[in-house]
């Protein structure tokens, strides 16, 4: 790692810790405050939603304003949504003023990753883009594991109120750390300046979508991605369940489960990092592994057997995810890249909502290890008809040339 970049790689750190800590805070806090599940469950579905639906609107404006003005933004909105929403808590003292916390940070968190996603490819090139997603991942990776557990922490000794405004303060922080990176350092144009414009309307999602269908190996890599997040999403959904009910194992045992799936990830992100392997085989070998852990999870047998299962799922997502990103720079027109990317995203996650309420639906009926297996093998069915579909297509094209 590059001495002058240890700043951008803290700047996300920080902002991914801040961000961190909203998520934990505020629907926690919710339900204390109002004693009702429901109200939580709204707080979270208000954090969450916007997050989701937000990436196709920020991938377009990725497009079109400085990568470098809307990072910058993020942050300094994030910190004046916190200020702002305490100080509206403080005069009215309702619960809405915090789910306007976490509505709009979630939009802004979209914007900020986003905006990073876009301005990377202009700042490295070859082995070391590769080497930068591997630790943007690990920095993002870190923040989502100390973040909770500073709130945990600070909530215990103090009101939420300053939890919240300590998130603030953390976002300024990062903010700062961001901007002495940029003075270190001659940026290109391409992410300082403003594309030329005209409406947003749906032109850019109209061109998002033309290139997906369009552009070869793209719509499998869409297509990829969402097998994988059916088998993260249910396992996410139902690790709980799984470990403290079905394994009979404490909700300490579950904690150190978290804690060793972030190990895994950081563990594996390093290898990506300094180790180069061909894209296709990293690709390759993390889809596995991943269908490999889902059938782990799934097959009820021994607890270090689940565990085994559950670290290897949430490992090896993230190197899939170094893979993804790697391709999408390659495939993707630079001028279009970030409202591609955008509704990628948006497609790519549709999956894992899509998991959690199939657990919803059928766990009681099925139990929740069949219902993995099941979606497990889903994962596996998208991977083997992709690889049939472009031996087909290359059997396809030779004859075409041949003929």
């Amino acid at each position: 790692m590059r001495g002058h970049h240890r700043l951008l790689y803290l700047s996300l750190l920080l902002t991914r810790f801040a961000d961190q800590v909203l998520l934990f805070t505020v629907p926690l806090v919710v339900f204390k405050l109002s004693g009702s599940a429901a109200w939580s469950g709204i707080a979270f579905f208000c954090e969450a939603l916007p997050r989701f639906a937000a990436f196709p609107v920020c991938g377009a404006l990725c497009d079109r304003v400085s990568t470098l003005k809307l990072i910058r933004w993020s942050q300094h909105w994030r910190s004046f949504v916190c200020v702002g929403g305490v100080a509206g808590y403080a005069l009215h003292g309702s619960l809405a003023w915090l789910i306007v916390i976490s509505a709009a940070a979630g939009v802004l968190t979209t914007q900020g990753s986003m905006a990073r996603e876009a301005m990377l490819p202009h700042i490295f090139h070859g082995d070391s883009y590769r080497k930068s997603l591997s630790y943007t991942q690990i920095a993002d990776q870190l923040g989502t594991v100390l973040g909770p557990l500073a709130a945990a922490g600070l909530l215990d000794i103090s009101r939420w109120e300053y939890v919240v405004l300590a998130a603030a303060a953390i976002f300024i922080v990062s903010e700062v750390a961001f901007s002495r990176w940029t003075r270190a350092q001659t940026l290109p144009d391409s992410v300082s300046t403003q594309a030329p414009g005209g409406k947003l309307g749906l032109e850019p999602y109209r061109i998002a979508f033309a290139h997906i269908v369009a552009i070869p190996g793209l719509l499998e890599l869409v297509c990829l991605a969402a097998g994988v997040n059916l088998v993260v999403g249910v396992t996410l959904a139902t690790s709980a369940a799984m470990f403290t009910g079905v394994y009979a194992q404490t909700a300490s045992s579950y904690a150190l489960l978290q804690v060793a799936g972030s190990i895994a990830t950081v563990v594996v992100l390093m290898f990506v990092a300094h180790v180069k392997l061909p894209a296709r085989v990293s690709g390759a070998a993390s889809y596995l592994l991943i269908v490999l852990g889902g059938l782990l999870t799934g097959w009820v047998s021994w607890p270090f057997v689940y565990v085994a299962g559950f670290v290897a799922v949430i490992g090896f997502d993230k190197m899939f995810s170094v893979f993804m990103r790697g391709a999408r720079q390659r495939l993707i027109p630079a001028e279009d890249f970030g409202k591609t990317v955008g509704l990628i995203a948006l497609l790519n996650n549709l999956t894992q909502p899509l998991a959690g309420l199939v657990v919803g639906l059928f766990a009681t009926r099925l139990g929740a290890g069949h219902v993995i297996l099941i979606l497990t093998l889903g994962m596996a069915v998208i991977g083997v008809a992709l690889i049939a579909f472009r031996g087909r297509r290359a059997a396809w094209m030779a004859s075409i040339e041949e003929a």
